[in-house]
């Protein structure tokens, strides 16, 4: 089932929390929803579900407009953040739930019943828990619950709203990882909401990040990582070091960096920025070289499999670089010690600080 998404707009008073949204999800695509707090993502997502309505526009399930249906028309499963599971119901129960509300003519018999949440509980690694409260299990076994209980009533469409922002870092990432599986296996066409950049480029077939109810860039992980769309993108997919500068006579002067930038107008200087990642920069002890500038070790993080170092440029701004333990090895930097910094990739956009 594919879902698409036309010039949709929707206002909570004076808010605007989406602004001419558009967006198509393949059949059988895995799809986040990603961008700081406030951005529309859960708003869309409550649309699409027919929890909310649209001020304008359309949305399609399979090509039909399903814009005014009723959300038990669409056929939709929804996880919550919080579980939202039934207190004083077994596991087995809170799965069977949904079965069991069903109008008279379409509900399945007890042995089918059985059968159907047996197989999901199975699905999701907890055919062992049917009978605890959900007070007795885990926050990741109750998370998984909740999305089988989704799966029960065999969704065409399953929309998951933060489904693992209220777990630690460590079970966070065991369940994304496991969704991913799970995904791959079931192949039920699915959005989820997330504020997690990580976990947005690790789980999703493909990214859709807003900002301020509209669509900043949509495209696979790969594509928003390597060619972001604007200043934005980058700075929220990860840390980043910005340079500040102007770009004229085909080179972009950025601080204490001077990089080649062949688009750059020949009728003047215009305002640039310059942006590398942490492991995009390399470090030398040769502090006569050309290229690069030397800065002043301040601080030197060597836990875990890559090493993190702030330096201080001459300029009194702070870059935060990242070396492999080896390259850590051969330089042996302290606090205290002068290196140059040699930035191995810069992307330039032009504008001043906040804009693009």
């Amino acid at each position: 089932m594919s879902i698409e998404v036309r010039s949709v707009s929707k206002s909570f008073g004076s808010f605007l929390a989406l602004d001419d949204v558009s967006l198509r999800v393949g059949d059988g695509e895995l799809v986040a929803l990603l961008g700081p707090s406030g951005g529309g993502k859960t708003s869309l997502l409550r649309i699409i579900a027919g929890l909310e309505e649209p001020d304008r526009g359309t949305v399609l399930f399979h090509g039909e407009d399903a814009t005014r249906r009723d959300a038990r028309e669409r056929r939709v499963g929804f996880v919550f953040q919080h579980y939202a599971l039934f207190r004083r119901m077994t596991v087995f129960e809170n799965v069977a739930f949904g079965l069991r509300v069903k109008p008279r003519g379409e509900r399945p018999s007890e042995a089918d019943v059985k059968r159907r949440v047996g197989e999901l509980l199975k699905l999701v690694q907890l055919d062992w828990l049917g009978d605890r409260l959900p007070s007795e299990l885990s926050g990741g076994q109750r998370q998984r619950v909740a999305l089988a209980r989704a799966l029960a009533v065999e969704p065409k469409v399953l929309l998951l709203d933060e489904p693992f922002g209220s777990l630690d870092a460590r079970v966070r990432q065991e369940l994304r990882r496991w969704l991913r599986r799970l995904h791959d296996e079931i192949r039920l066409t699915s959005l989820f909401v997330t504020h997690d950049q990580e976990e947005a480029l690790e789980v999703a077939d493909r990214v859709v990040l807003l900002d301020r109810g509209r669509v900043v860039q949509d495209g696979t992980p790969a594509d928003l990582f390597e060619h972001p769309a604007d200043p934005f993108v980058l700075d929220f997919l990860g840390s980043v070091n910005i340079f500040h500068g102007r770009v004229e006579n085909g080179r972009a002067h950025l601080g204490p960096l001077s990089v080649a930038y062949p688009d750059a107008p020949h009728d003047g200087a215009l305002p640039a920025s310059g942006y590398a990642r942490p492991w995009e920069i390399d470090l030398s002890r040769d502090l006569e070289g050309v290229e690069g500038f030397p800065a002043t070790v301040r601080h030197v993080a060597a836990a875990g499999a890559v090493v993190r170092l702030e330096l201080a440029p001459d300029d009194g701004t702070i870059l935060k670089v990242e070396i492999s333990r080896e390259r850590f090895a051969e330089l042996a930097p302290s606090p205290g010690d002068r290196l140059r910094v040699v930035p191995r990739n810069v992307r330039v956009f032009l504008g001043g600080p906040g804009q693009g």
